[in-house]
């Protein structure tokens, strides 16, 4: 053994293991293993291993004999990692590391490691929801943008102009919602691997407020009150991120509410750090408190609104990333309210060098 290398306890690796010797016979199993395979790693030791490991494929095929660990090609260090399920049903990914005494020499011991398979299905099925979620998001705004150039190329002289117009209008609109789309895909993925970045700067968040609203109030045809007290303190936050916060919590209570928005601004001070709330409130039905934890996931819907399902995923990210808080509550109106936290974030003072 190497100088300063110990010994490994193997009931301290997150893995199943199952260690035989070149006769075939289990010499150490870990906790994790016994309980995989449904049974204590004392009644396993000893045991061949043909017996020890009983798994099948779907076609009742033992794992032993098809991976033939001690035998087969000389050269094979290595069984690749398969799925291979357990008399009562479960599924686990198991492979094998065959150690010889020397090249193309006899197997002198093999190390079998065992994964439960339910967490990588899970993670399967995730990409698969992903991805047909993703297609069909994008699949409406291009239906609608081939629709309309198709028909345009192909009967052009057959419109008048304000018809002509008014598919071009149609098909900006679908673009733009296209590229909004892509954009939001884009900061989700940067949420989803940890590269948010913001650019911090003093932010005056009631004219950043206005300004969003300026522009919302004008395409929502929702009456939005603003409430903003003065001598709220400065924030130090990305503008850009938190007019994209403010519209997308806007956009939300629009598309679930109903009647008039309420948005209000307020000094709010949590584990002794100053801040300022951001709080929308709308009229609709709410949301229940036993589904509010999975209000801020990717693609969540509720009802027959539509949108990508990203922009709340969003708010958390870029609220988060400030180092802020955000959580949903019951409105007075018995709508949702939905509220973001940032802090000040202050710069570190330097100190003065000269004092």
């Amino acid at each position: 053994m190497p100088a300063g290398a110990q010994d490994i306890d193997l009931d301290e690796l997150p893995d199943g293991i199952v260690v035989a010797d070149a006769d075939g016979r289990v010499t150490a199993v870990n906790a994790t293993a016994a309980a995989m395979l449904g049974t204590t790693a004392a009644d396993l030791v000893g045991v061949p291993l043909r017996e020890a490991m009983s798994l099948d494929d779907l076609e009742g095929h033992r794992w032993f004999d098809c991976t033939a660990p001690y035998d087969g090609f000389e050269l094979r260090t290595r069984l690749a990692e398969q799925l291979w399920h357990l008399p009562d049903g479960r599924e686990l990914l198991v492979t094998a590391r065959l150690l010889r005494d020397r090249p193309r020499g006899t197997v002198r011991r093999v190390v079998v490691s065992l994964r439960d398979a339910r967490a990588r299905a899970r993670d399967d099925r995730e990409r698969s929801d992903l991805v047909a979620t993703v297609a069909h998001e994008l699949r409406s705004p291009l239906t609608g943008v081939k629709g309309f150039t198709a028909t345009l190329l192909s009967r052009w002289d057959r419109f008048s102009d304000s018809q002509r117009l008014l598919m071009l209008q149609t098909v900006d609109s679908d673009a733009d919602r296209l590229g909004r789309l892509v954009s939001e895909l884009l900061d989700a993925a940067r949420i989803d691997s940890g590269r948010m970045r913001v650019r911090r700067e003093p932010l005056d968040i009631a004219g950043t407020v206005a300004q969003v609203l300026a522009t919302a109030s004008a395409g929502g045809g929702r009456e939005i009150t603003l409430t903003s007290p003065a001598g709220l303190p400065t924030v130090w936050a990305d503008s850009d991120r938190v007019a994209q916060v403010v519209t997308n919590l806007v956009e939300n209570a629009q598309r679930h509410g109903a009647g008039r928005i309420d948005l209000m601004l307020s000094q709010r001070d949590r584990d002794g750090a100053t801040g300022v709330e951001i709080r929308v409130d709308d009229q609709g039905s709410g949301v229940p408190a036993d589904i509010r934890s999975r209000v801020f996931t990717r693609f969540w819907h509720t009802g027959t609104a539509g949108g990508s399902g990203l922009g709340l995923y969003i708010v958390r990210g870029v609220v988060e990333a400030h180092g802020g808080e955000v959580s949903i509550a019951d409105a007075p109106g018995g709508g949702a309210s939905v509220r973001a936290w940032l802090p000040s974030n202050d710069p570190e003072v330097p100190p003065d060098a000269g004092g």
